[in-house]
């Protein structure tokens, strides 16, 4: 762990908050993240979702839990003597994801819409949890389905995003670039003091395995302001805006599964 920091420290040093103003004057409050305007143009690079290969027929994670419970196999979440198994398991988690091991195969957002007749973002919603409502039973999840997580982007899709952010960089991979970090990453409530680090896009894959944060950054930035990411704390996708060429190579990847939303969006996940 302290060569991990030391390393991302040497390549990644930390910089003024200042450096997130034009950011605050641009998309308002960060707090989950600076969720930028299109820049010109911009599209939501979507987080990835796994299947099982088998699946786990008509069971869902709710159901799946409370069977565990009834058979003894695993012990009620209790804090302070209050039972915390109250309400519905719905699947999902927070933060960094990778792929989950043999068996698994990734689900496009675009497979699960065919299969289920839901559209890929419901019109006026930002990619999040409540995507897909009709693969829901009883609000909760298939249990053969992994799906993404939220205020991260997964490992592969990060990797991929920089490569391509880096072919459409005039500098390549040493683009001068700024990372930021949301306090709820860093569990922190220093609101005047933001986590501002500078480095090269070379050298942004390091950035994924920071060990404060255990989330890809809420914003990725090139200095000279041609392209910015937001991963939003509470969404399962990240949204790019920069120039026509960037974003019609994100939205056309083989890798990457990427979407154009209608301006007018609800803000709320």
């Amino acid at each position: 762990m302290p060569e991990e920091t030391n390393l991302l420290s040497g390549l990644w040093p930390l910089v003024s908050s200042d450096a997130t103003d034009w950011l605050l004057e641009l998309c308002g409050d960060g707090v989950t993240g600076f969720m930028p305007p299109a820049m010109p143009d911009s599209a939501w690079v979507l987080n990835a979702m796994y299947e099982h290969e088998r699946g786990a027929a008509g069971v869902s994670y709710h159901e799946y839990r409370q069977a565990r419970l009834a058979d003894g196999s695993v012990r009620p979440h209790v804090f302070a003597g209050v039972d915390l198994e109250v309400g519905i398991a719905t699947g999902g988690g927070l933060g960094r994801a990778e792929h989950p091991g043999p068996g698994w195969r990734r689900l496009r957002w675009s497979e699960l819409a065919r299969r289920t007749g839901d559209p890929v973002v419901p019109d006026g919603l930002l990619p999040s949890r409540r995507c897909f409502p009709s693969a829901k039973k009883e609000g909760s999840r298939p249990l053969g389905i992994v799906p993404p997580t939220e205020g991260s982007l997964d490992r592969a899709t990060w990797n991929r995003l920089i490569t391509v952010l880096t072919e459409h960089s005039a500098a390549g991979r040493d683009t001068p670039c700024l990372a930021y970090y949301n306090p709820l990453m860093l569990a922190t409530t220093d609101f005047d003091n933001l986590h501002v680090q500078a480095g090269r896009l070379g050298d942004a894959g390091i950035l994924y395995d920071n060990p404060a944060a255990g989330f890809s950054p809420s914003n990725l930035w090139a200095r000279d302001r041609s392209w910015v990411l937001c991963t939003d704390y509470d969404l399962w996708a990240t949204k790019v805006a920069g120039p026509p060429a960037l974003i019609e190579a994100l939205l056309n990847d083989r890798e990457i599964e990427a979407v154009r939303l209608s301006t007018v969006v609800t803000r709320s996940p």
